[in-house]
């Protein structure tokens, strides 16, 4: 069938080409051919080539031809010249599922070129069952939006609906299912139970999901056995999906937990992928070259194995993450009022001090309490700690930085969210040159303004994928600028199992992004983390503008993406030109 649908583009371009030349010769205006033509650009494909100086046309939400087109003309037209034109750029972990209901436009991550935004580590938005839907409500004090969903298709549906300014997808959250079925409870599923889980992520899959995510390091996802992660992987990929981790251990067992996702990768046969690979703590950093050797020689296996990062030396989590999980069995409610037990209480902080416990803990990776700084609380009356260290208001409290951690969980009735300072330069600088590494934010997406001015988010928010082509790519030139793309296009498109997305050739959404190389940056600190990126000049969502010289236009044109296994993939054709109507370029 390829054959012959090239063979009628070809036809119906040479068609289309007479009849505008003839028009042309004629002295006749011709009308518009396209919808949005970009003029003269430097044209990055995605797929790692070379580029070359071309023109585009989109005829509504498709590119329609890629080529010389000066000859025709659009009802939009973008001078490019000088400019990078490349595909829309894929976060392939984003946390945007709230922050995208508050404000659609998705600004921080828009304004570096993302346009498509992947949910789902461990935690998804369904599906959701009457108790989760009450604690979803509960989550973040001061939001207000309608809880209309319940299924995690419902909930994209929503997104798309309610209109969002960049594309949307999302993996079914393997903690989220746990929870679904047996709450937050310290045990292992039964077979009838493991059953309804395995049916849930069906399900999802047959309503647009990606695959399974799942987050091991946190309650109540730290109690899934492999076994248990396996078969709910392998539900997926029933369906084509992959299996995406924050994997069980990224310090002193992280080759085990590599181990863990390879073996589900050679069960399933379809992707795995570690989000946020990194080797944490100063003395685990010599590990990740052993981490790397192990997924590569996977690979050399035939299995489909990646990952991806954030061009950053300190994660981001929760207090939950410095906490062993046995205190947080049956959820934030029971957490706290273990935390109010003093006997219990005097177990927890001893074993945050404990220099090699037993389950992973970020403030052990960190090494110190002046690598933990305070990013964001729920309580007004908590705000003013915002930037600084653990240490700072430890000595301040006179409290012992584990004492301290335990206070602010108790006072802000939350995990608290704080940067743990953690990962190596020169690790960092190695896993960028991988090239079967991608990028991501891990964060929200955000703007500078109303509620999000109230807590310091990681500046990976606002400079993730602006930092790696302007520091990584073109300051440092740890790879090409055509390869820095593909990391962030072609990729995490396959890895996703994405049609359409992520390439600039005809038939392709248009999805496109115009930046200067020579001006791309991030700006965003750790101590002034809400600063937009530079150098993006325009962004087109699905054909839409969202961004034209530099200035955001509040268009909301992102759509639902779906995954491999949607039940109704030829609706979603119906909404777009036909490829054999789109006009193709000569030469």
């Amino acid at each position: 069938m390829n054959w012959l649908r090239r063979t009628r583009q070809a036809f119906w371009g040479m068609v289309f080409a007479a009849l505008w030349r003839r028009t042309r010769e004629s002295g006749e205006t011709p009308p518009p051919a396209f919808s949005l033509l970009i003029r003269g650009g430097t044209v990055y494909d995605g797929s790692g080539g070379l580029p070359r100086v071309a023109d585009i046309g989109i005829v509504r939400d498709r590119i329609a031809a890629i080529g010389d087109l000066g000859w025709m003309n659009g009802r939009v037209e973008i001078d490019a010249r000088g400019l990078a034109v490349a595909p829309g750029f894929i976060n392939s972990l984003s946390w945007a599922t709230e922050s995208i209901i508050e404000d659609a436009t998705a600004e921080s991550d828009m304004r570096q070129g993302v346009t498509l935004e992947v949910f789902g580590e461990g935690l998804s938005m369904g599906p959701l069952n009457a108790s989760m839907r009450g604690d979803l409500r509960l989550r973040r004090l001061g939001s207000r939006y309608p809880l209309d969903w319940n299924t995690l298709g419902e909930y994209l549906e929503f997104l798309e609906k309610r209109g969002v300014g960049v594309n949307v997808a999302s993996l079914v959250g393997a903690t989220t299912v746990r929870i679904h079925e047996l709450g937050h409870a310290d045990r292992s599923p039964n077979a009838r139970e493991l059953t309804r889980m395995q049916g849930l992520v069906r399900q999802a899959m047959l309503e647009g999901a990606l695959g399974v995510g799942s987050s091991l390091i946190y309650a109540p996802a730290a109690f899934a056995a492999p076994a248990e992660l396996q078969a709910l992987a392998l539900a997926a990929a029933e369906y084509g999906g992959g299996y995406f981790s924050h994997v069980r251990s990224e310090s002193t067992q992280l080759l085990t937990a590599i181990d863990e996702l390879i073996d589900i990768a050679r069960a399933t046969r379809e992707h795995a992928e570690v989000w946020h690979f990194k080797a944490a703590g100063r003395s685990n950093w010599p590990l990740l070259d052993a981490a790397v050797a192990r997924i590569e020689a996977a690979r050399d296996e035939g299995l489909d194995v990646s990952a991806n990062v954030y061009p950053y030396l300190a994660g981001a989590s929760g207090f939950d993450a410095a906490m062993p999980p046995w205190v947080q069995e049956g959820g934030t409610a029971q957490w706290l009022a273990r935390l109010r037990d003093p006997q219990l209480r005097a177990l927890v902080v001893k074993e945050i001090d404990d220099l090699a416990p037993t389950w992973e803990s970020l403030y052990t990776a960190a090494g110190s309490a002046e690598n933990v700084r305070l990013l964001g609380f729920r309580r007004a009356e908590l705000q003013s700690l915002t930037g600084q260290t653990l240490a700072a208001i430890a000595s301040a409290r006179g409290r012992s930085p584990a004492e301290t951690i335990v206070d602010l969980v108790l006072e802000d009735e939350s995990r608290v969210h704080a940067a743990y300072f953690m990962m190596s330069e020169d690790n960092l600088r190695s896993l960028l040159r991988l090239p079967w590494v991608t990028l991501c934010s891990d964060e929200e997406a955000l703007a500078p303004r109303g509620a999000f001015l109230q807590h310091a988010p990681h500046p990976r928010a606002y400079g993730a994928f602006a930092r790696f082509l302007g520091h990584y790519v073109r300051d440092e030139a740890l790879l090409p600028l055509a390869e820095g793309i593909r990391r962030l296009t072609a990729l995490p498109a396959a890895n996703l199992r994405l049609v359409d997305r992520g390439c600039l050739r005809p038939g392709a959404f248009a999805d496109v992004v115009v930046f200067d190389p020579a001006d791309i940056a991030d700006h965003a600190t750790y101590a002034a983390p809400h600063r937009f990126a530079s150098g993006m000049r325009h962004v087109f969502v699905n054909g839409q503008a969202v961004l034209r010289e530099g200035v955001a236009t509040g268009a909301r044109p992102g759509r639902f993406v779906r995954g491999p296994g949607f039940a109704g993939a030829s609706d979603d054709t119906r909404k777009s030109v036909a490829l054999d109507d789109l006009p193709q370029a000569a030469g």
